[in-house]
């Protein structure tokens, strides 16, 4: 399965670029310095140009490094998109210090800044499942549950959401996570 859609807004899985999408905003897995690094966060704060770097740098001297489960947003910088909304996910640790509450954190926190920006149309890569080692299988299915939940329960204007993945693996990962989501809807 690659798409649901639950009342007014449907989830999407795409294989490829998160830079390349042209959805209103992208969510940048981030570090809680906000100053890129490797993966996704390297490749969004490549393709967005130096722009990107100086708003983060003003951010972080406001509020410090932002913490696991936050997010927070600036321009796009040379995307095809208006906003990035920066996120962090947790390490993995085994499971033992929280990681599936500050993960399910990470996607509300980016879902709140959408609706207080209007936004319409939002791609999420999967967060904290490159470097910081978060399990794909349980990082997937927590992912699409806490985005639907979350768009049942609040009044969005998010219409599409699409999860746009890197590797055929975190593709499948994602796959099997809305097919098994879907049963119990």
């Amino acid at each position: 399965m690659n798409e649901l859609t639950i009342g007014k807004t449907t989830i999407v899985l795409l294989q490829g670029d998160i830079t390349e999408q042209a959805t209103d905003a992208i969510v940048n897995a981030a570090n809680s310095s906000l100053m890129g690094g490797g993966g996704v966060d390297g490749a969004i704060h490549d393709a967005a140009g130096p722009s990107i770097h100086e708003e983060c740098k003003k951010i972080i001297s406001r509020i410090g490094k932002l913490e696991p489960g936050n997010a927070v947003i600036t321009s796009a910088g040379n995307l095809n998109v208006k906003y990035i909304i920066h996120t962090v996910g947790p390490i993995w640790h085994g499971g033992r210090y929280n990681e599936a509450e500050i993960l399910a954190s990470a996607y509300r926190e980016s879902l709140k800044l959408a609706i207080a920006y209007k936004i319409g149309s939002i791609s999420f890569p999967s967060i904290s499942t490159g470097a910081y080692r978060y399990p794909i299988d349980e990082a997937a299915m927590l992912a699409i549950k806490t985005v639907f939940d979350f768009t049942r329960e609040n009044n969005t204007p998010l219409t599409e959401i699409y999860f746009v993945l890197y590797d055929a693996a975190t593709y499948r990962a994602y796959s099997k996570a809305l097919t098994e989501y879907s049963k119990n809807i």
